[in-house]
């Protein structure tokens, strides 16, 4: 099979979660350029619209799929949104999460609460009803989590974001032990780990420490709008089919050091 192929990823549907903006848009944007129709899930109704039109401009067939994943119970309707409209799921991006900045000694537990039900509950819950309802019974399926790099260390100095990096660890490892289990099934399971880069959540604190970032980072720079796009194709592609389990850091080098 041609590399371009091995790559193709037209007739595929792919299901985004906080697609909507961000980091989520832009591994949208790849998966639609290279065929695949793409669902979008986030919270705001009217930003999801603003991404739908936004791939629809770049020729890629979109559906916007409002819905707070933190609600457990709110997983089985979305799902049943997309399958209405596409029939299946051949690709799933696990990248919503968020974030909450405190000291760990006085960490809110409402606070932990938030980050770990969105971040790790919900990254579980709806891979396993995708894998169950539409991976496993046709022995295929691919799903790409989005962790961190703060999963894999502890934090630079200017961060507390103790929750966070937790979740992220456990995505690291939710990610190898989902590939181990779900591999009978030719499921593949890997994770993307980016370093910094300029989103909603992160302003606040690359304003503070932005530079040192940059500074520390061998390829002296913050990751970019592209710079996801080729890892998420890989790994949502036929290209990754002998690659499961794995964690691709795409950091510009920093956790070299």
């Amino acid at each position: 099979m041609s590399l371009r192929r091995l790559l193709d990823l037209s007739g595929k549907v792919a299901l985004v979660t906080g697609g909507s903006r961000g980091l989520g848009l832009q591994m949208a944007e790849a998966l639609g350029e290279m065929g695949a129709r793409v669902a979008l899930t986030a919270r705001k109704a009217a930003e999801l619209d603003a991404a739908v039109k936004h791939l629809a401009a770049q020729g890629v067939e979109a559906l916007a799929v409002p819905v707070d994943l933190s609600r457990r119970e709110a997983l089985p309707a979305a799902l049943d949104a997309v399958l209405a409209r596409f029939g299946t799921v051949d690709v799933l991006v696990n990248n919503a999460g968020t974030t909450w900045g405190a000291p760990a000694e006085d960490y809110p537990a409402e606070a932990w609460d938030k980050v770990m039900r969105l971040n790790i509950d919900a990254m579980f819950f709806l891979s396993q009803l995708v894998a169950r309802r539409c991976m496993i019974p046709r022995r295929s399926g691919k799903i790409v989590n989005v962790a961190s790099v703060a999963g894999l260390s502890g934090n630079p100095p200017g961060m507390q974001t103790i929750a966070y990096n937790t979740s992220k660890g456990a995505a690291v490892n939710l990610t190898r032990a989902l590939a181990a289990e779900w591999g009978r099934h030719d499921l593949n399971v890997n994770a993307i780990c980016p370093g910094f880069f300029p989103s909603r959540m992160t302003t606040g604190l690359l304003g503070q420490i932005g530079e040192a970032v940059v500074a520390a980072t061998p390829l002296g720079r913050l990751g970019g709008e592209e710079d996801l796009k080729g890892a998420v194709v890989f790994l949502a592609s036929e290209a990754s089919r002998h690659v499961t389990g794995q964690c691709l850091v795409v950091d510009g080098g920093a956790s070299l050091w």
